[in-house]
């Protein structure tokens, strides 16, 4: 078991302190949402753009942020990311309508791009070589428990106090890692050489970036290529990626380094990384909804329902990062028993009713932790393990974007599949009620009784009591979705077992001291 220096302590307590306000903001405002709306006077469509505007800034300074470092200073630019973080959400705190609200949740995305892959880069480099899991497990600590614990966090909040102390909750954190990085975080030994500011590249990456991500975010509300502007984004992307690749090949100092998808290790793990996103943050939003849209559990309950799968994670992590150092199995192999674990956890949510308890929740959660665990710390290992110091600032940030960009699409196409297959599924079971079915017809006329005894006319009753059918229809609709939608999600990751094997290959490699396994793909 690795032994940690108290410098190197309060570095882990600091990074993974500042990543996980970032993270954790990533969804801890989606519970507060309708409060916002009251209190701010906004629609529901307004009040989306909260969301939408973080995720565009956040995921475009992510991908900027092994520049930002090397152009800045990786502490001074870490410190910057965190100051900015943190007064944004003072003023995100105070707004007096829904536009401030959204303009300065974009401001605090600027900040929070900066945080996640920058920390991963800190700990990286802060650890010895043979402890790199241990560091990427003390990291995921944070990517994969902050998304999680958002929701229990934000509901608890938000049942207890008002929206705002969702943000004010970040400032004594963000002030403290503050006063700790200007202290105690060293600038890395070896730099990364950063050009002058590309700026056609730069208009490129926002144009690409921003206008895929707001396409996902607000794809499905506006009814896809249907709504003008959600089509001019879409070819705007497509074109801004295109001409964003070409450009950053063809300088000698890229804002972005692509040619490290040259280096096959980093890119496979990296690939696996976005299917990562796709499970964690896909999953992370359509079991709170599954949980309040469809079983009417509170914030509070759904948030409580998803803590013990963030503990069992926070426990996984270490674990997996010890084991990791002892290389007792190939790396490949945790990852495949944690695929194998996603799928018996989609298979076991596949199995709910409508009638389910939040302690039917626990174990499948607690395998989804775990599976997470396994996942995540094995594969970030090996796809960093053969980049060098010069090279980790911006391959923590795009393996982080890709993650991101994972989940955004992750989640926007589960949130149109369930639109879609459950008006499927509604179509089927609304044609059995007919005057041709007893059974029906028995149940209407049960119902409209019970409204006629209640005082209503006879057109009123049979009208309530075709809403009750319908309501009742639309709940056996969403349940059937779902169901389906949890075992497709399982087959798709048991199906990635096999590409495990695409890690395979190892080189051994003499050190002074003795000789260790390096587990690269040359």
């Amino acid at each position: 078991m690795a032994k940690f220096t108290s410098s190197q302590i309060i570095i882990i307590l600091t990074v993974v302190s500042a990543a996980m306000l970032q993270l954790i903001d990533t969804s801890i405002v989606n519970v507060s949402l309708t409060q916002m709306m009251g209190n701010l006077g906004a629609s529901f469509e307004d009040i989306g753009w909260v969301i939408t505007s973080y995720a565009v800034s956040n995921i475009i300074m992510i991908t900027l942020s092994g520049w930002m470092s090397a152009k800045f200073g990786r502490k001074y630019y870490f410190a910057a990311s965190i100051i900015l973080f943190t007064v944004a959400s003072v003023f995100c705190g105070t707004s007096t309508n829904v536009w401030e609200l959204v303009a300065f949740r974009f401001i605090q995305g600027i900040g929070g791009g900066g945080l996640i892959s920058t920390a991963q880069a800190i700990l990286v480099e802060t650890f010895p070589k043979e402890d790199l899991g241990l560091a990427n497990a003390i990291y995921g600590i944070g990517v994969i428990v902050g998304p999680a614990m958002g929701p229990t966090l934000g509901g608890y909040i938000t049942d207890n106090l008002a929206w705002q102390w969702i943000f004010f909750i970040n400032i004594p954190i963000g002030i403290i890692a503050t006063i700790f990085t200007l202290i105690f975080i060293k600038e890395p030994l070896e730099k990364m050489k950063a050009g002058k500011m590309d700026w056609t590249a730069l208009v490129l990456l926002v144009a690409a970036i921003g206008s895929l991500q707001i396409v996902l975010e607000k794809g499905q509300s506006e009814d896809w290529f249907q709504t003008r502007y959600i089509t001019v984004l879409a070819i705007i992307a497509a074109l801004g990626i295109i001409f964003f690749i070409w450009r950053e090949l063809t300088v000698e100092n890229p804002m972005v380094n692509l040619r490290l998808f040259t280096n096959r290790s980093f890119t496979t793990g990296t690939l696996f990384n976005f299917v990562l996103g796709f499970g964690l943050y896909g999953t992370t939003l359509i079991v709170p909804i599954f949980c309040q849209g469809l079983l009417g559990f509170t914030a509070m309950q759904t948030g409580l329902i998803l803590l013990p799968g963030s503990l069992a994670t926070a426990l996984m992590m270490p674990v997996v990062g010890v084991l990791l150092r002892k290389k007792l199995v190939h790396p490949a192999v945790y990852a495949g028993l944690g695929l194998l674990l996603f799928f018996l956890f989609s298979f076991d949510m596949g199995q709910m009713n409508p009638q389910v308890s939040p302690n039917d929740f626990f174990w499948p959660l607690i395998m989804r932790g775990f599976a997470m665990g396994l996942i995540f710390i094995p594969l970030t290992t090996i796809s960093l393990s053969t980049l060098n110091g010069s090279e980790i600032p911006q391959g923590t940030s795009l393996s982080n974007m890709v993650r991101q960009l994972g989940g955004s699409i992750g989640i926007a196409l589960l949130t149109t599949y369930i639109t879609q297959r459950t008006a499927i599924h509604y179509s089927y079971l609304s044609e059995n009620i007919t005057a041709y079915n007893p059974v029906a017809m028995s149940r209407i006329k049960t119902l409209t009784q019970y409204f006629m005894s209640l005082g209503n006319d006879a057109s009123t009753a049979t009208h309530r009591a075709y809403a009750v059918i319908a309501g009742i229809l639309e709940q056996q609709a969403t349940m059937l979705t779902y169901k389906e939608m949890f075992l497709y999600i399982g087959l798709f990751f048991i199906a990635l077992i096999p590409l495990l094997t695409m890690f395979w290959n190892k080189k051994k490699k003499p050190e002074p001291a003795d000789e260790k396994i390096e587990w690269t793909l040359e």
